[in-house]
């Protein structure tokens, strides 16, 4: 019973997961629309420290988008290990890429697409492998782990990292280094993770009949997710509103899965129940995401598809120059070196010849 028990659980936070990035995924565009309609109406920017967007609809409907995504991630966090919620936020990149190549007239090519299919892949890889049983299933459990020297060392370096970016160095390169910002949002998340799951476990005991009003640590976990969340939205805000979309997803996915990762196999210790196959499946799905997220962004801006691949294959097939006088790489080097045998034969009858131009790669008789 306690194992078909566990399998349900594992199944329902699976589901939370995958519905909670299609709700995050479709935030980010309504925010970024939001944010794009007061920059064109003139109004203080969020990257530059102005809140006008909270008079704007759609970014409260992002808002609430993301509210509701956020919390059916947070129920999940109660069913499912983190090891399997946190990289299926790669999914909410998909849902994010998907809409923003329809309403935001950012296009999605062949590498997006294999981009897409190859976080499918991923994340398929990672529920196969990922741990299905809890490690920690109440909150006494949960402040035992929490005082763990492992984990203090952890948390005051994230906090330490978290406040040198904000006092420091976000005034003087937030506005230039994408890093700065989501690097902010990503250490912090790690920290809001811990808080969520052990809020989860507090209402999974409350609907048992347990007691958990009365328990400080209930408390601190609620206060230490308002603050983490605060932080998180302030910032990340301000990453949208600066920095392309298609380039704040990916790179926040990254390091937010990461540092959460980290944080579960120093506080949950998940990573302990895994066999050796298991682990290196979950990395090997973890990398298999991230590849399809370069993918689906780094090549973004080229015009690649199924057809104009046909045509280039066909192109450096044909000997010769290509339409309208441009020559694909082995045209050109054919073409080269035919004005190179007529120079010759030229040379040897003493005739004058043509100078020869390159401009973008062609060469043309001027």
């Amino acid at each position: 019973m306690g194992q078909d028990r566990g399998k349900y659980d594992f199944y329902i936070g699976l589901g939370l997961a995958i519905s909670s990035s299609i709700f995050i995924g479709g935030s980010f565009l309504l925010k970024k629309k939001g944010l794009l309609r007061l920059a064109r109406k003139g109004q203080c920017r969020a990257g530059q420290g102005g809140h006008a967007y909270l008079k704007e609809w759609l970014w409260w409907a992002g808002l609430l988008s993301m509210a509701a995504g956020e919390g059916a991630n947070f129920a999940a966090y109660a069913f499912a290990p983190a090891t399997l919620v946190t990289p299926l936020g790669a999914l909410s990149v998909l849902v994010s890429a998907v809409l923003s190549s329809y309403f935001l007239t950012e296009r999605l090519n062949l590498h997006g697409k294999l981009g897409c299919l190859l976080s499918i892949l991923g994340s398929t890889t990672m529920v196969i492998h990922a741990p299905q049983e809890e490690e920690i299933n109440s909150l006494d459990h949960m402040a035992r782990k929490l005082v763990q020297p492992g984990f203090l060392v952890f948390a005051t370096f994230v906090i330490i990292v978290a406040l040198i970016f904000i006092l420091v160095v976000g005034p003087r390169h937030g506005q230039t280094n994408i890093m700065v910002y989501i690097t902010i949002c990503s250490v912090i998340g790690a920290l809001s993770v811990s808080c969520v799951k052990g809020l989860g476990i507090a209402i999974k005991e409350a609907i048992a009949g347990r007691s958990v009003v009365g328990n400080p640590l209930a408390w601190v976990l609620l206060l230490g997710l308002v603050a983490c969340v605060s932080t998180q939205i302030n910032y990340l805000n301000k990453a949208l509103d600066i920095f392309n979309t298609s380039l704040v997803t990916p790179i926040y996915y990254v390091f937010f899965t990461t540092s959460v990762l980290s944080c579960s196999a120093i506080l949950f210790k998940e990573w302990e129940h895994m066999a050796t196959a298991d682990v290196i499946g979950t990395l090997s799905g973890f990398l298999t995401i991230i590849v399809g997220i370069f993918l689906l962004h780094a090549f973004k801006d080229l015009s690649v598809s199924l057809s104009t691949l046909a045509v280039s294959i066909r192109k450096d097939e044909r000997p010769g120059p290509a339409a309208n006088g441009v020559a694909t790489h082995g045209s050109y080097e054919l073409l080269r070196n035919d004005s190179t045998d007529m120079n010759l034969e030229e040379r040897e009858v003493g005739l004058p010849f043509d100078s020869l131009s390159r401009r973008n790669g062609d060469m043309t008789a001027s």
